[in-house]
C-alpha cells in the first residue's frame, strides 16, 4: 500500500522488509473514501487483501483493495503485492490471504489463500511504474463470487465512475476509529488528465475537481468501476493520491493483454529467482545479523550485530561508547526467502560506538541452542582483518551484493565520527549499497563468516558531512567521492566478549572504543 503524501512522487511504498527505506512525509488528513457512504450491499468481486507478513498496521490487518477477474485470480495495485520480502515481481508469498464478496473486513464472504503473485511493474523496472501499477494474485483455490470484468475501452473525461474500499479515515494507523471495517463507496467522475498535476500515461484522474470526493490510504488496488454493457465492469485500480487531491488510477483496459494472457495461462512470467537472504535481519531502517565468536557456547544468549549509527534513542556520541544499556527490540531472522523463520528479542544493548568503527550489539533473549534448533541461521565473526582484494558479500535483507575490498582507508571521517582502517569497496551495479543497507554483514567466500559491517556511502560527493564520508590518507590528504560505499572491521569484536555473551573491556588484547589502556 502506498501512504498518502503531501507529494506522490515521493510516495513511500509500505513493504516492510524490502530494499531501501525512503523519507516519509507528512500525510494528507485522509478519508477512506473521501466523500463517500458506507455500502448497502455487497459486491461479490470486491475484497480486502490482508497479508500476515509484512502485516499491515491496522487490527483488521486490511492492507489493499482487491477484484475478483476469474474463480483463482484478484487484480489489486502492483505497490501492494510488493508486499514480500525481497520485492520479487513474480512469486510466492507467505501468509497471504484475501476475503471476497463481503462488506466488513473481519468476516462473512470468501477467505482464500493467495499462493502466486504476479506485479506488471516495480519501482526498478526501465519501462517506468506509474502507469503500470497493477498486480495479479492467484488464489490456491477457486472462489464462488461472481468476478467482474475488465472495461472494453477507457472512459473518457466526465465518465461516471464508482469507487469503493476500507481506506483509512484519519491518519492514526494505532487507532482503531481510524479504520473502517465496513465498505464505503462514491460515485464520482474521470477527470480531464491535465487536472491532475501528477499524473503519468495510463493513469485515470478520478474524484471531484476540489478532491472532496477521492480514494484515501489504504484503498490502494481498491477499482474504479464503469457500467459497461449493463454490469460493472474496473476501468482502474488505485495506485495513489495526486497533488490535486484527487486520486490516480492505473487504467486497467490498457493492459487488458497482460492481464488475460496470464488468468487464461497462455503468457504466464517465470518467477523471479529469489536471492538466499537467510539469517538477515530487518531492523527497520537497518540490517542485522545473528553473530558467535570462536569462544561461544552453545547455553549462551545469542548476539546481535548492526552498526552504532543503527541503535534505537541517542546515539553514541563521537569518542564515546555505551555499554549495557537495557533494549527491546524485535529481531526477526530471516529464512532463504526473506520470511521470518523465527523471532527473538534484544534484551540488552551490550554495546555501542561510532568512533574507531560502527558498531552495535544486542545479547538476545534466545541462547544459540534454542536459535539453532529454531532454523535459524548463524553467522561466525572473523578474527582477521579484510585486505584489499579480498572478495564480499553484502548480506542485506532482500538481496546479496558481490561487492570487493578494493582498499582498507586509514581513516573515514563523518559528520564528527572518524573509523579506522575502514573497507572501501570497488563500485558498480553488483555492489550498490543505499540507504536502509547499513548494518549489513560483510561475509567471506564461504557466506558463514562475517568479515566486516557495511555502513555508509557517499551520496553527494560532499566532503566529510553527514552521508558523506571522506577518507583521510596517512599524510592529512583528503578524498571525497561521490558513490563510495565503505564497511567496519569486525575482527577486534571477539578480544572483547567473554562467556555468557558478556562484554569486558579491559580484557587483553580488547581495543575497542573505551577499553582499558594496559600496559
Amino acid at each position: 500500500m502506498r501512504k498518502w503524501t503531501t507529494s506522490r512522487r515521493a510516495a513511500a511504498v509500505l513493504t516492510t522488509g524490502v530494499a531501501a527505506t525512503a523519507t516519509l512525509m507528512a500525510a494528507l488528513p485522509a478519508q477512506g473514501i473521501v466523500g463517500g457512504t458506507e455500502s448497502t450491499r455487497a459486491y461479490s468481486f470486491m475484497g480486502s487483501f490482508q497479508p500476515s507478513f509484512p502485516a499491515p498496521p491496522r487490527p483488521d490487518k486490511h492492507g489493499c483493495g482487491v477484484a475478483v477477474l476469474a474463480p483463482q485470480w484478484v487484480l489489486t495495485a502492483s505497490h501492494c503485492a510488493g508486499r514480500n520480502p525481497t520485492g520479487a515481481k513474480t512469486g510466492v508469498p507467505r501468509g497471504w490471504k484475501v476475503r471476497v464478496g463481503s462488506l466488513d473486513t473481519r468476516s462473512g464472504g470468501e477467505v482464500a489463500e493467495v499462493d502466486h503473485y504476479y506485479r506488471l511493474a516495480t519501482s526498478s523496472d526501465e519501462g517506468g511504474f506509474w502507469g503500470r501499477d497493477l498486480a495479479l494474485m492467484h488464489l490456491k483455490t477457486p472462489v464462488r463470487a461472481k468476478p467482474v470484468r475488465i472495461a472494453s475501452a477507457t472512459p473518457p473525461d466526465n465518465a461516471p465512475v464508482r469507487i469503493m474500499g476500507w481506506g483509512m479515515t484519519c491518519d492514526d494507523t494505532d487507532n482503531a476509529a481510524c479504520s473502517p471495517t465496513r465498505l464505503r463507496e462514491a460515485d464520482t467522475v474521470v477527470q480531464p488528465i491535465s487536472t491532475c498535476p501528477s499524473a503519468s500515461s495510463g493513469e485515470l484522474c478520478v474524484g471531484s475537481p476540489d478532491g472532496s470526493v477521492a480514494a484515501s490510504n489504504m484503498d490502494s488496488g481498491g477499482p474504479a468501476l464503469v457500467r459497461d454493457g449493463g454490469r460493472w465492469a474496473v476501468a482502474g485500480v488505485v495506485s495513489g493520491p495526486d497533488e490535486s487531491g484527487k486520486t490516480l488510477y492505473t487504467d486497467v483496459t490498457q493492459h487488458a493483454d497482460w492481464l488475460n494472457g496470464i488468468i487464461k495461462g497462455t503468457d504466464v512470467p517465470a518467477d523471479d529467482p529469489i536471492p538466499d537472504v537467510a539469517g538477515s535481519v530487518d531492523l527497520g531502517g537497518c540490517a542485522g545479523s545473528v553473530v558467535r565468536t570462536p569462544a561461544s557456547r552453545s547455553q549462551d544468549p545469542a548476539l546481535l550485530l548492526t552498526n552504532g549509527h543503527c541503535v534505537e534513542g541517542q546515539r553514541p556520541a563521537p569518542g564515546t561508547a555505551i555499554v549495557d544499556q537495557p533494549a527491546g527490540r524485535e529481531v526477526p531472522i530471516a529464512d532463504r526467502q526473506g520470511y521470518p523463520q523465527t523471532t527473538a528479542r534484544a534484551k540488552r544493548l551490550v554495546y555501542a560506538t561510532m568512533t574507531g568503527t560502527d558498531i552495535a550489539l544486542y545479547r538476545l533473549d534466545k541462547t544459540y541452542a534454542q536459535l539453532k534448533a529454531e532454523g535459524a541461521k548463524i553467522f561466525r565473526l572473523t578474527s582477521t582483518p579484510v585486505r584489499a582484494g579480498d572478495p564480499l558479500t553484502m548480506a542485506y535483507t532482500s538481496r546479496r551484493f558481490d561487492c570487493t575490498a578494493e582498499a582498507v582507508v586509514t581513516h573515514l571521517r563523518e559528520g564528527g565520527y572518524q573509523q579506522d582502517d575502514s573497507i572501501r569497496y570497488t563500485t558498480g551495479e553488483d555492489c550498490a549499497p543505499s540507504h536502509g543497507t547499513s548494518g549489513s554483514a560483510l561475509l567471506a567466500p564461504d557466506g558463514t563468516t562475517v568479515v566486516g559491517i557495511h555502513n555508509t556511502h557517499n551520496v553527494a560527493g560532499e566532503q566529510c558531512t553527514d552521508n558523506n564520508p571522506c577518507e583521510v590518507g596517512p599524510d592529512g590528504a583528503v578524498t571525497s567521492v561521490q558513490g563510495r560505499g565503505y564497511g567496519q572491521q569486525v575482527y577486534p569484536i571477539a578480544a572483547c566478549l567473554t562467556k555468557g555473551s558478556r562484554l569486558d573491556l579491559s580484557r587483553q588484547g580488547c581495543a575497542l572504543t573505551g577499553a582499558t589502556p594496559r600496559p
